[in-house]
């Protein structure tokens, strides 16, 4: 492989990996503020007890998500120094924000909710971790923004053979940009609501802290959510061909309505594209029929969970269930990520630049070496992830 596709993977296993982590951070972080605001309303210290329980699930994911975030920005000068060099006056003043603000906002208040039980007061430890919450999700908004900034680049102009900041607030008011925030918050409380279900689930197929475990999945029940629909509900793309071989079964007008929120507009095919612009289309196909199919069957195990919430003992086939569920909304979330970055293919910033003039110039060799590196760490990490989750999960709140 050349030095290209060779970045391109390693930018791919260590992003997908961290992203692993982020959005049950995002989505926790919100369930677990309002477990604590209905103990501090009601002072029912079973709440107090889901706050504790499901924050230790929280730290963990937590922790591993601030390891495996920390070499993605060191790879814009490592593997995409290009890259960098272009469009850093942009796309570097959103990280740094995010850095600078947002996560030191975030791990400050953290520390202040976890070693603050008891040694603080109620209303102070409250706000601190709503402080989380929102400092975790303001940080998921300025990686979005720079993201978005890459798939609709605007406020800037072309100045001394780089892109230059021209007008700030055009960058923050990106719409397309807004868009992908949105989609990947209401993602985000879908993961953490299945986390949430799934494992009060398993408790509760086994009666162990019924009244725990019940009030948590109530909670969880309420909070998962996710849309989408298909266009054609068969079909199977010909590359070779500039068509789909199979298409069957269409909805007219709904591929317009995804595009440009108008079921009456116009969406350009391929075929007005030159070929060398145009994307991996069957990786980008297949990626957005998992996405679509997973994002169809959330709300049908959402419904039944909030349907049959108050009487879950006489639901085994629901509680057996959702325990399996937990993993379809991490798998759903990353095949949306790869539609809209591989979809994005062969540019690193639409239009603008294109992903084999933003890479560095170092042998392929090396790229490979620290490539089967990066596998090593998360897969261990990955595994580590996977036991402490699973151990403390089993394990149930403290008595």
């Amino acid at each position: 492989m050349d030095v290209v596709m060779l970045s391109r993977l390693q930018f791919a296993v260590a992003v997908f990996f961290h992203f692993i982590f982020v959005p049950l951070t995002l989505g926790l972080s919100v369930l677990i503020a309002v477990m604590q605001t209905i103990y501090y309303r009601t002072g029912n210290e079973t709440y107090k007890r889901m706050a504790k329980f499901w924050g230790k699930l929280f730290l963990i994911n937590f922790t591993l998500g601030v390891v495996t975030g920390i070499t993605l920005e060191f790879q814009f000068g490592t593997n995409w120094s290009r890259y960098s060099e272009y469009v850093g006056d942009i796309f570097g003043s959103l990280l740094a924000i995010e850095a600078t603000l947002a996560f030191f906002l975030e791990s400050t208040f953290l520390a202040v909710w976890v070693f603050g039980w008891e040694r603080v007061s109620k209303k102070v430890h409250l706000f601190a971790i709503w402080a989380v919450a929102f400092a975790s999700n303001l940080s998921g908004l300025w990686i979005i923004l720079a993201n978005g900034w890459m798939q609709n680049p605007v406020g800037y102009v072309i100045r001394n053979n780089r892109a230059e900041l021209d007008n700030f607030l055009t960058v923050l008011s990106n719409p397309y940009a807004w868009g992908q925030f949105f989609h990947n918050l209401f993602a985000a409380w879908m993961l953490a609501g299945f986390f949430v279900l799934g494992i009060s689930a398993w408790h509760l197929l086994r009666r162990n802290e019924e009244d725990f475990f019940n009030r948590s999945f109530k909670l969880a029940a309420g909070f998962t959510t996710q849309k989408s629909a298909p266009m054609y509900l068969l079909a199977v793309p010909d590359e070779s061909a500039e068509g789909n071989a199979i298409q069957v079964f269409g909805i007219p007008g709904v591929l317009s309505l995804l595009a440009f929120n108008d079921p009456s507009a116009e969406v350009k095919g391929l075929k007005d594209f030159p070929k060398e612009d145009r994307p991996p289309v069957l990786l980008t196909f297949l990626n957005f029929r998992v996405m679509v199919g997973l994002g169809t069957l959330f709300p049908l195990l959402a419904g039944a969970a909030f349907l049959f919430r108050n009487r879950l003992q006489d639901k085994p086939w629901l509680l057996k269930a959702l325990p399996w569920a937990i993993p379809l909304p991490y798998i759903a979330i990353m095949a949306g990520w790869a539609v809209a970055e591989i979809g994005r293919q062969p540019w690193i910033v639409y239009g603008m630049m294109r992903t084999t003039d933003a890479v560095s110039p170092v042998p392929a060799s090396s790229v490979a070496v620290s490539l089967l590196a990066f596998g090593a760490v998360y897969t261990l990490l990955g595994v580590l992830d996977i036991y402490l989750l699973r151990k403390y999960a089993r394990k149930g709140p403290a008595a």
